[in-house]
């Protein structure tokens, strides 16, 4: 799965050179590296060859593989990030303590303090502030999940919808913004796009990031409620059956069921379904697969 920046907490030490084996206890990998890539331009006597140095961000992960990050022409770390084994990182990429320490390193961290002083500005609703911290932030990396997020988040706290929606275009597209570090953040921007009628951007919203996270009974529930609103009942039934069979004891999904129940709000093609779902759940079983609903939500 591509993933982008996610916003790597401030690094506490030099970039380390790559070890020339493993180390029981030794500190893991941390820094930047640098390919070459050789290429010929141009045709018969007039074809030379040029050189393309990249720099990456790398970090050894817990399991003893590799995750590199390309530097953005602001020398911090963004965008796709992918795999590497360590045989490959010691094999292709070549340690530049020099450029960590001197150049990334102090750009890494003076763009965490402006993400984390936009933030603090948000939480005390000084949403001007926040936005002017976010916009420093993103010029330095527009791909930041944080100041993206928080961007938005000041844009719908004000109720400017139209500037919240360009931030939500770009958030859908980043699967880093469904990461399991950023939840409290994706959780309150889908939320306040409910709170502020964005409906179709809810479901859009959701609709991404159950592709990404497909075993979520919380994402399906909110899905249902943005569902809901557009007062689109089989879809809002399918999801909540969804979020039961995944977890049959989760509270909410059963009282949105009996509430769905209770309104008639209903199908008449999944009032059955319903039925045996909440019978089966009242007497300790599992609800059925929401796929043999015959609803049709996203």
């Amino acid at each position: 799965m591509t993933d982008v920046t996610r916003d790597d907490p401030i690094p506490t030490a030099p970039a380390a050179h790559a070890p020339q084996g493993s180390q029981r206890g030794r500190e893991r990998i941390k820094g930047v590296f640098s390919t070459q890539d050789v290429k010929k331009v141009g045709t018969g006597t007039t074809t030379r060859k040029t050189i393309q140095k990249g720099f990456w961000y790398a970090e050894e992960t817990e399991k003893g593989d590799v995750e590199v990050q390309p530097l953005n022409n602001n020398y911090v770390p963004s965008g796709p990030k992918r795999l590497i084994s360590m045989d490959e990182l010691l094999e292709k990429f070549a340690p530049e303590p020099e450029f960590y320490v001197q150049t990334v390193f102090p750009r890494m961290r003076e763009l965490n303090k402006t993400v984390a002083r936009a933030d603090r500005h948000r939480q005390k609703g000084e949403t001007f502030s926040a936005e002017y911290e976010y916009g420093n932030a993103l010029q330095v990396d527009d791909e930041n999940v944080r100041a993206n997020f928080g961007l938005g988040l000041t844009y719908l706290s004000r109720g400017e919808t139209g500037k919240a929606d360009d931030i939500f275009e770009r958030l859908v597209k980043l699967e880093a913004a469904f990461d399991e570090e950023h939840k409290h953040l994706f959780n309150e921007f889908g939320i306040n796009l409910r709170k502020n009628q964005m409906f179709d951007q809810a479901v859009a919203y959701y609709t991404r990031a159950l592709e990404l996270t497909r075993k979520d009974e919380n994402l399906h529930l909110n899905m249902a409620r943005a569902m809901l609103e557009k007062k689109n009942f089989t879809g809002t039934v399918e999801h909540v059956l969804k979020a039961l069979e995944i977890n049959p004891a989760i509270d909410a999904g059963i009282k949105f069921l009996q509430w769905m129940q209770a309104k008639k709000l209903v199908p008449a093609e999944q009032q059955d379904t319903v039925r045996e779902v909440l019978a089966r759940i009242a007497g300790g079983g599992k609800a059925p697969a929401a796929d043999d609903t015959g609803g049709g939500g996203s």
